[in-house]
């Protein structure tokens, strides 16, 4: 009896754990899951929260911004710190009910669907099997089918396709609505007065909560458990942002839906551009291999490397004392390096290239990605999205720090704004930052100076032969490739304080609205960098070379007490330095930047999941998961399009002379698209889905790139011209002039001679067009000085103005819009009408048939409703209009 009373009592307490775990599991059935505890409610955002020293009056904000949340209908669960990992965060989860989600769907006006869309796609391409290797899933490309949509409207409920209210509004849109709630609810009680405390921005920089995101809905390395929840994060990890996929077209329909259409529109336009840059690349590439196959036919540079003639001409010394005189054939390495980019056929490419602007201006490039932005537009639901609409709202920094307030017209309601004076005081302080360019462009050209006169001196013989594949490095090669190594460890220091001024001065401003803020920095930030970035190179390509004087009267930077020297260039032209300055920064700038894209998120990731490690339960749930990732900020997207944009410049204001830029940008951005894509999909928590229509501010920009590409493109194309010119016609003979050695000042003298040069020769030549000594004009300008001064002006002028004809031409001729697209808008702008109008004649049917259904009407009462009937059914199309 004993046993079986035993074994009954084991029984019963093995069904009753068994009950409670089976209770507990059904309260919890999955921590990796993005639901309720009761597996039904989505959660469409997370807030967390720590207890701290200040926490009785965090608390009290908690308190009052949460039970406000609850009146505007949303639905709250907290997971308590005991089963964190930390064992010190909160994480509040939100979920919007339908009847929250309908109520503020109506508000903005989201576009949702109403009927399947059966306007006919574009027809298949020719020989589309060719381009079958780079396709992806259709299920991936498309991961909804079209429809028709309008605006919602929680009145008219019936209209659209609703199955299912749980899955009517996809993860992205929920998440922007419950975001709009949280930015707008108040965190003050009822009946104050305190106006400002309202938002989680708000909340978010006191520290009353430490983070706010939407969840993301799986693991990106394996599917999610529950079949009922998406697996869109993995579809775009597998697809989209492993490295080997790096052939594969982008699944933009997928990014859109799951992180937005802001998101969507960069990474479409990274995307674009990265397709038009192979056009460039191949062009740049069939020049630059036609340079090396042709490198024995080079007569010009076999003349300054022959050691009868160049090694016979002795030139005269570039800075002071420190300098020797050297011989012409030290040049020999610039002069045959030069010829792999300076040959007739890239002369005859170059005209081609510069007159029509097909790439370096850019023109093509702007107005096809203008069509490519349109279809986009319509096919993304942005034709009649207003960005303002979202951006108007006023940013809490301008709440707090403005004190003041009027009344706005518009709203009727008492808001804070910045007075005139004060305005006017800050954007007179943001003005003053022109101060910092000036010094770091001034500070650029005394370095290049300083580490010239320092080679000069180490190496005082200029023909000290250094093997470099059967050519030489001279001083000035060395020189080139040092300064623009230091020019690059500078310009990444000035980018790091840059940036930081940029926000500074940006914050001091104090925008009112988002929109405002963020492209007063985007025009702040791109004008550092352009100073920072391409000082360097408009000093070689315009500068250098242009004020050096001649012997016995040279330029000096700073006065002849400053011994600082202009520098002048190797008689070969400088296109060699330009082109060693355009390698180092554009590719140092480029390397960095992604290493610095990679590592940083995952080092910072790594360091954020390790803190929890000491507690001895690993839950891994889905908000803690996303919780150590980074969190992307408003202006993540504004690095990148900056990124990009600063490489857009090195390739169209500077691609005359290096036709292998191109090729750079290209390999660069097919790694830059899948390392964006990583980071978005493994490194980032899920950002807000936010709205855009274009690219912003950034296509002014563009443009502005690229009318300035048409002026230093044409000048760099003249001087190549010219200097290819005179090596057919005799480089020595046309482009040197002859100086009396006796009369240079003693302050020019070197203060060593080497033993080559002792009663070796009486004058040394220099690069200018000036009369020899002896004649009545000595050392004056030759005509021929003037007449190529003319031509190159005339040349210039005629030159652009072309140019910038063809180039509006070109974007007059190209409409922003495809005719097609246009079409298909109508089209669908007409069946929308028609099925409007359709569904208001049925509902006025049902009406009428209820209302004489239910009670007896009089005879004048059906007449008129009969009539509201008709009038539906038989009015013209501008009366539906």
């Amino acid at each position: 009896v004993s046993i079986c009373c035993s074994s009954i009592a084991c029984l019963l307490a093995f069904a009753s754990y068994s009950v409670s775990k089976l209770s507990t599991d059904k309260l919890q059935p999955n921590k990796d899951t993005v639901f309720f505890r009761d597996g039904v409610r989505r959660i469409d955002f997370v807030l967390s929260y720590v207890d701290d020293k200040d926490g009785e009056k965090k608390q009290d904000r908690r308190r009052e911004f949460e039970a406000n949340l609850e009146k505007e209908g949303l639905e709250l669960e907290t997971e308590d710190k005991s089963d964190s990992k930390d064992q010190k965060t909160y994480f509040l989860k939100i979920h919007a009910p339908w009847n929250v989600l309908a109520t503020y769907a109506d508000v903005l006006k989201i576009k949702v669907p109403f009927k399947t869309s059966d306007v006919p796609h574009s027809q298949d391409v020719p020989l589309e099997w060719l381009s079958h290797p780079f396709r992806l899933p259709e299920h991936i490309m498309r991961p909804q089918p079209d429809y028709f949509t309008y605006p919602f409207e929680k009145s008219k409920t019936d209209f659209f396709l609703i199955t299912d209210k749980d899955t009517f509004f996809p993860p992205s849109t929920r998440n922007r609505i419950v975001f709009y709630i949280l930015a707008r609810c108040p965190y003050y009680k009822e009946g104050q007065k305190e106006r400002d405390k309202t938002g989680i921005k708000r909340l978010l920089s006191n520290g009353t909560y430490t983070a706010a995101f939407p969840l993301h809905d799986c693991r990106y390395w394996k599917r999610a458990r529950n079949a009922e929840c998406e697996s869109e994060r993995y579809n775009l990890y597998k697809h989209w942002a492993r490295f080997l996929c790096f052939y594969k077209e982008q699944p933009l329909n997928l990014i859109r839906k799951y992180y937005g259409e802001k998101i969507g529109i960069y990474f479409a336009w990274l995307g674009f551009y990265t397709e038009m840059l192979f056009f460039a690349a191949v062009m740049g590439l069939i020049c630059f291999i036609y340079g090396l196959l042709s490198y024995e036919d080079n007569m010009s540079s076999k003349e300054i490397c022959d050691a009868d003639i160049g090694g016979s001409i002795v030139m005269c010394p570039l800075c002071d004392k420190k300098c020797p005189f050297w011989k012409l054939n030290s040049t020999c390495l610039s002069s045959w390096t030069s010829h792999c980019t300076t040959t007739f056929l890239y002369m005859i490419l170059q005209l081609f290239a510069s007159f029509l602007q097909i790439y370096s201006a850019v023109t093509l490039f702007l107005e096809i990605w203008k069509r490519r932005q349109a279809r986009l537009e319509y096919e993304w639901d942005l034709v009649d999205f207003e960005e303002e609409q979202q951006q108007l709202q006023i940013r809490p920094e301008f709440e707090i720090r403005c004190t003041n307030k009027r009344l706005n017209k518009i709203t009727q309601e008492m808001e804070p704004y910045l007075p005139v004076t004060s305005k006017c005081a800050r954007f007179c302080l943001s003005a003053a930052t022109v101060i910092f360019w000036v010094t770091e462009y001034v500070s650029h050209s005394s370095y290049r100076l300083a580490v010239h006169a320092a080679f000069a001196s180490i190496i005082k013989d200029p023909m000290r032969k250094i093997q470099v594949v059967g050519r030489f490095i001279t001083p000035q090669l060395a020189t080139s490739v040092t300064a623009s190594c230091i020019n690059f460890v500078i310009i990444m220091i000035l980018n790091f304080f840059y940036e930081r001024v940029a926000v500074w001065i940006t914050d001091m401003e104090i925008p009112k609205t988002h929109l405002e803020y963020e492209n007063r920095l985007t025009m702040k930030m791109f004008l550092f960098q352009f100073v920072n970035y391409y000082s360097s190179c408009f000093y070689v390509a315009f500068f250098k070379g242009k004020f050096v004087g001649f012997p016995g009267d040279y330029t000096y930077m700073f006065g002849k007490r400053s011994k600082l020297r202009n520098e002048e260039c190797d008689p070969g032209g400088c296109l060699i330095e330009l082109t060693t300055q355009l390698v180092i920064v554009m590719s140092g700038k480029q390397l960095w930047g992604n290493i610095q894209e990679a590592l940083l998120p995952l080092m910072r990731n790594w360091w954020s999941s390790r803190k929890g490690r000491h507690h001895p339960e690993n839950h891994n749930s889905r908000w803690e998961q996303d919780h150590v990732l980074q969190n992307f900020s408003q202006l993540g997207l504004f690095y990148e399009y900056l990124e990009m944009v600063v490489q857009f410049g090195f390739i169209t204001l500077f691609v005359a002379s290096f036709p292998l830029a191109p090729l750079l940008a290209l390999f660069n951005n097919i790694l830059e698209i899948r390392v964006d894509a990583w980071k978005f999909t493994t490194q980032f928590r899920r950002p807000v889905a936010s709205k855009a229509r274009n690219i912003g501010a950034w296509q002014e920009i563009l443009n502005a790139v690229a009318i300035l590409s048409v002026v230093t493109n044409v000048s760099q194309f003249h001087s190549r011209l010219k200097h290819f010119i005179e090596c057919l016609l005799g480089y020595v003979n046309n482009s040197l002039s002859i100086y009396n050695i006796s009369q240079i000042p003693v302050y020019n003298m070197p203060e060593e001679r080497d033993d080559w040069f002792e009663n070796s020769t009486a004058t040394c030549r220099y690069r200018d067009y000036r009369y020899p000594p002896g004649h009545r004009k000595e050392y004056t300008h030759t005509m021929q000085f003037w007449h190529i001064l003319a031509a190159k002006m005339a040349f210039i002028i005629i030159m652009e103005h072309v140019v910038f004809v063809v180039k509006f031409f070109v974007a007059w001729m190209i409409p922003d819009i495809p005719s097609d697209v246009k079409a298909r808008f109508k089209r669908e702008r007409y069946l929308i009408q028609e099925y409007l109008h359709n569904y208001e004649v049925e509902r006025l049917k049902l009406q009428l048939s209820a209302s004489f259904i239910t009670e007896p009407q009089s005879e004048m009462s059906l007449m008129t409703d009969k009539h509201e009937v008709l009038w539906w059914e038989n009015n013209s199309k501008e009366q539906k209009d």
